[in-house]
């Protein structure tokens, strides 16, 4: 009898061994199905964006090297060049029609500041199309360039060949360079050799592509083109040189802009526009004196860029060189800058006053006058032979404040540049130091054109006896040379 009920009680421990193994085996089954279920449910959009990824990597990688061998292309290396492309999934479009034009393309506008109608166009020079009405304008010239592209699109992203470049845009609608496009420029030179996208094809599914380029190697020369306008010559003529480029990359290529070490862009996001805007520097020098003459920006990095800033005034007529009020003035936005020169308080000496003004800032006039006796500029000579070298960087003539407060010698704002000082009735200053002060204020924006001229009275001075001596340190950058030509590039997918 014991021993019966020692078999069951074994029995039992038996039966109840099983039951935990199998009850063991269903909870790690269960662990391991929720971590599958766990790895595909949080996992797999990982995993997709990855091999998304590397598609994308893909096409880039395909597009660098299409934009290669299409440089060989263009440059006559070789007359056809062939690049395959799989599209796994996507599509491939050649956009190199009229109407594909209207959003990749390339204008660019030569500005003068002095023209009559440059301050209506600057108020808005960093808008698309900004130049309508202003074509036949004396001194306005303008050209534009189809550029086209390549474009392939999987699911929200898109790369794509324009302009010589290789660009990517990412789901959220920034866009960024992958290889740079044809835009190069030295800081005098900028060469612009754009490729024109000629063709209108497309083609989607998974298989392969080949992408075949050609050209004829003969590229047409936009500019210096003074067949077609004079002014379109070397070095350049104009003060502004405005390259606006119409792009679904806007916001890389005005990125790619901005990295070169003399250019910034500003970008139009309304019509999809990357606006370059150069300065061109004025001629310097000694010449012959006329009643206009320009400044280019100065190097405001420099304490005095201004190097020579003088004048050798001769008399007109008989009654000699004896002006009440002969001005000196530029005025650039709100900032004007004026010299006055006036014969008075003496025989044969004329008497300076500078005045710089910014609406922005005050409804004063900052001012300055010859300190004393000693502080004017002689006048030799008799009647019509009288002469006077007027030296607007001289060290030696002390001028004395006239007003009670200023508001330009500040720190680095908009309407003020150091050094940081207060002036009062009884603040002395060289000349010297006020021209590189107000010089580099009034040039702030870029060159300035001043005016010479006599405010309600005969001109005295007879400009084809005078002189002007002008030389200074300009902005880094100025453009001087610019070379435009068109790539035509016949495009086919097979």
């Amino acid at each position: 009898m014991r021993e019966e009920k020692m078999a069951r009680k074994n029995s039992i421990l038996e039966c109840e061994t099983a039951d935990s193994s199998v009850v063991g085996m269903i909870i790690i089954l269960m662990l391991t199905t929720l971590s599958v279920g766990a790895i595909l449910l949080y996992g797999m959009p990982t995993i997709n964006d990855m091999q998304d990824m590397a598609k994308s990597q893909k096409a880039e990688q395909a597009f660098t090297v299409f934009d290669s061998r299409t440089s060989k292309v263009a440059l006559g290396e070789s007359p056809v060049q062939t690049t395959s492309l799989s599209l796994m999934g996507g599509s491939l479009e050649v956009n190199g029609d009229n109407s594909s034009y209207d959003d990749s393309r390339v204008t660019v506008v030569l500005a003068d500041i002095d023209a009559s109608w440059y301050d209506s166009f600057s108020q808005q020079r960093y808008r698309w199309e900004s130049w309508e009405g202003f074509e036949t304008e004396t001194n306005f010239t303008m050209f534009n360039v189809s550029m086209g592209s390549i474009i392939y699109k999987k699911d929200d992203r898109i790369v794509g060949y324009e302009g010589g470049g290789v660009w990517s845009k990412y789901p959220t609608g920034k866009a960024v360079m992958i290889s740079p496009p044809e835009f190069n420029y030295n800081g005098e030179t900028l060469t612009l050799p754009i490729m024109c996208i000629k063709g209108n094809t497309s083609i989607s599914g998974a298989s392969d592509v080949a992408m075949t380029v050609s050209s004829s190697n003969m590229p047409t020369v936009l500019y210096p083109n003074p067949i077609v306008d004079s002014r379109m010559i070397n070095p350049l003529k104009s003060d502004k040189v405005l390259v606006y480029i119409k792009s679904d990359f806007y916001n890389a290529w005005a990125d790619y802009a901005n990295t070169l070490a003399y250019t910034s862009a500003t970008v139009d996001e309304a019509n999809s526009t990357a606006v370059v805007e150069l300065e061109v520097m004025p001629a310097m020098g000694k010449s012959t004196l006329t009643h206009n003459f320009k400044v280019g920006a100065l190097n405001a990095s420099k304490s005095s860029p201004m190097y020579n800033f003088s004048f050798d005034l001769g008399a007109r007529a008989s009654q000699g060189l004896n002006p009440t009020n002969y001005q000196i003035s530029a005025t650039s936005g709100t900032k004007t800058l004026t010299y006055s020169l006036a014969k008075k308080g003496g025989a044969n000496q004329l008497q300076l006053t500078v005045t710089y003004q910014d609406t922005n800032a005050a409804s004063y006039a900052e001012e300055w006058i010859g300190y004393d006796f000693d502080d004017i500029f002689p006048i030799t000579g008799s009647k019509q032979d009288q002469e006077a070298i007027v030296d607007l960087l001289d060290k030696n003539f002390i001028m004395e404040y006239d007003a009670s407060d200023d508001f330009s010698w500040n720190d680095t704002s908009s309407i003020s540049i150091p050094p940081n000082v207060e002036l009062n009735g009884t603040s002395q200053l060289s000349l010297y130091n006020i021209t590189q002060h107000y010089m580099k204020l009034i040039t702030m924006d870029g060159s300035v054109k001043f005016s010479l001229n006599s405010p309600g009275k005969s001109d005295p001075v007879d400009y084809d006896e005078s002189s002007l001596t002008l030389n200074y340190e300009g902005m880094p950058g100025a453009i001087t040379y610019l070379h435009v030509t068109k790539n035509d590039l016949a495009t086919s997918l097979s």
